[in-house]
């Protein structure tokens, strides 16, 4: 190796160093030590002691645990397809020509931007049972609405409604992939005689596959992950009825004084992340297309 090709290579980790050194401090180190107290009993203010993999059998016999693991994996089958399939839809509309159609993006795009708090409060008043912006507007129709957020049987119901507010995110990723569909295909189709549904099902859902493949794991990710609408609207309730999983690792952490067993719970969400992760990729090989310099290809 050259002098000058050494030269450059100290400026490129010169250059990479503070986020190595973040990545190191903030997340790998962390990581690496919560896997070593989640075979502890720690209540954080005193010595740990290591009890081998007592926690991760204790989660087993928690009754809380598997309704943790029963309220976001029924979250989660909700918002999922309904947050992919709504965004795409939108997203379509959104691509189409028409008069202040900058104005309709940013105005879907919007909540996307706030903040997880100033969201959770928003819809905290919107659901108000004797104030809210919802009851007010079905009482105006004869309708007595609900109390969304402390009633179990509503609950649930209130937090899918406000997930559907903040598709904006999956909204521009799908923009951009339309907009990057080869128009030629779509004049070709069109002297064929295909109508609209043809186009979406032959043209643009293959074109669009692997951002919708990348939107999917994205949102099942992040969906698995929802805390901030349970700490700040329901506190896990009415009846333990919006006790979402990393909600429950939070309270078992910070709140019931027992590290170990919030980190186990952590460690069991990745493995479950990343076998969901694995068999996503898997089932979707036979369905996703990737272009090529051969003309495409399916995965």
């Amino acid at each position: 190796m050259s002098a000058r090709e050494k030269k450059e290579q100290m400026k490129f980790f010169l250059f990479i160093s503070p986020w190595i050194i973040g990545f190191l401090l903030f997340t790998l180190v962390p990581m690496i030590m919560s896997l070593y107290y989640s075979f502890t009993d720690w209540d954080v203010l005193t010595p740990e002691r290591f009890v081998g993999i007592e926690n991760y059998k204790g989660l087993f016999q928690d009754e809380l645990f598997f309704q943790s693991v029963k309220v976001t994996g029924i979250f989660a089958a909700i918002v999922l397809p309904l947050n992919v399939f709504l965004s795409l839809m939108t997203a379509i509309l959104l691509n189409m020509e028409g008069r202040f159609i900058g104005l309709f993006r940013t105005i879907f795009y919007l909540p996307s931007v706030l903040s997880g708090v100033v969201v959770a409060i928003l819809w905290q008043w919107i659901f108000n049972s004797k104030y809210g912006l919802l009851n007010d507007f079905l009482g105006k129709l004869g309708i007595e609405g609900p109390r969304w957020l402390s009633d179990s049987q509503w609950s649930m119901w209130a937090m899918v409604i406000m997930s559907i507010w903040t598709i904006g995110g999956n909204l521009i990723l799908y923009l951009a992939g339309l907009q990057a569909v080869p128009l030629s295909l779509y004049e070709a189709a069109r002297l064929d005689g295909a109508g609209f549904w043809k186009k979406l099902f032959s043209i643009t859902l293959p074109s669009m596959s692997p951002i919708i493949l990348f939107a999917f794991l994205t949102t099942m990710i992040s969906t698995l992950q929802t805390f901030t609408q349970a700490y700040i609207m329901t506190d896990g309730g009415p009846d333990n009825s919006t006790l979402f999983y990393v909600y429950y690792v939070y309270k078992n952490g910070f709140m019931y004084k027992k590290m170990g067993k919030a980190c186990a719970m952590a460690w069991l969400l990745l493995i479950i992340i990343f076998v969901l992760s694995v068999f996503v990729l898997k089932a979707s090989e036979k369905l996703v297309y990737y272009e090529s310099d051969e003309g495409g290809k399916l995965a």
